[in-house]
């Protein structure tokens, strides 16, 4: 039995959506550069030339220290003190967290790991190291009757530096390999939608965190990996309707044909988003500071990915056509006449 609220969305609808697709393109263009100008100011507020001689590693290291300026940086990629431990009953991870959010460690994670008996602790001293690790021990000792520290672990900035620089090469990486494979399946017009889409949501997501100072962590990348995934899934649904409708529609213009594509897809994508939108919500609910980013970024990634799949990877098309036969009349598309009314 189908669920109740999905009768709300309707079957068919008639939504003229490249008729706004200039203004659509406008807003879209202006957000990316504001997000480039959100990230690298921050960076050059400070000296990037000392900073990129300062930096560790190789040239995409460095140039990753630069950006880095731009978030706010969690554990993972700052650096910090990470200590195992073991204990003969279950830990209790939220109290463990609550009681060393006294002590001046800068971002705390507790995470359980294997059992509910195991469990990593990360924190970033801000004065001596070792004076913070026997704080830690003291406390954990205190809270945690028979507790046992297994290993220590101290990851230092240039370690960090370099996973940052990894991290960013991964998402450029994947949206490369996206652009292949829509090449591949499709036509290079559609490739390139497909990665003007995937730019606008990475960098749109990216600038969320640098706009409002969220914590950036190794959780933030798998979301932002999680988002390409997801914004490409919806842009092939749309693409393969589109693409069957212009081998149907031969004498439609591309701008009817892409308006019926979408329009078609529409129920379909507004049913997975709100699917998947109430996953993200109940994980930035439940989920705990662990998973705060995870899902912050899941749910505007989701938004954002819905809104490019409509209006930035499928109305692309309209910059540079697609083959319709050799038996089709010429006709002009293009950004200009996407401003026009239809009848």
């Amino acid at each position: 039995m189908p669920w109740p609220l999905v009768k709300l969305v309707p079957k068919k609808t008639h939504f003229q959506f490249v008729r706004f697709a200039v203004v659509a393109a406008v807003v879209s263009v202006l957000a990316v550069v504001t997000t480039f100008a959100s990230i690298f100011s921050a960076g050059l507020r400070e000296n990037p030339i000392t900073i990129y001689q300062a930096a560790h590693g190789g040239p995409l290291d460095r140039v990753g220290a630069i950006l880095a300026k731009g978030f706010n940086l969690g554990i993972d990629f700052k650096g910090g003190t990470s200590m195992e431990i073991n204990a003969p009953a279950p830990i209790d991870i939220g109290k463990v967290r609550a009681d060393l959010e006294h002590f001046p460690l800068g971002d705390i994670q507790v995470q359980s790991f294997g059992d509910e008996r195991h469990a990593i602790v990360r924190f970033q001293p801000s004065g001596e190291p070792g004076r913070a690790n026997l704080q830690v021990r003291s406390e954990l000792t205190r809270v945690i009757p028979g507790v046992q520290f297994s290993t220590f672990d101290f990851v230092g900035p240039k370690v960090s530096g370099e996973l940052f620089a990894s991290g960013l090469i991964a998402l450029g990486l994947a949206i490369i390999l996206m652009l292949l494979y829509i090449w591949f399946r499709f036509e290079w017009q559609f490739g390139l939608g497909a990665v003007m889409a995937l730019f606008h949501d990475t960098i749109l997501t990216l600038g969320l965190f640098s706009v409002f100072r969220l914590d950036f962590t190794l959780t933030v990348i798998a979301a932002l990996l999680t988002i390409i995934g997801y914004s490409m899934n919806d842009t092939v649904v749309v693409f393969d309707r589109l693409r069957e409708n212009l081998r149907k529609y031969k004498r439609m213009s591309l701008e009817e044909v892409i308006d019926l594509s979408t329009n078609e897809t529409l129920s379909r994508t507004m049913i997975t988003s709100l699917t998947a939108l109430i996953a993200a919500v109940a994980l930035l609910v439940f989920g705990g500071p662990i998973l705060q980013g995870f899902a912050i970024a899941m749910i505007f990634g989701i938004l954002i990915g819905t809104y490019s799949s409509i209006y930035v990877a499928a109305p692309a098309i309209l910059l540079w056509g697609v083959k319709r036969g050799e038996s089709e009349p010429p006709r002009e598309h293009g950004l200009a006449q996407a401003g026009e009314a239809k009848g």
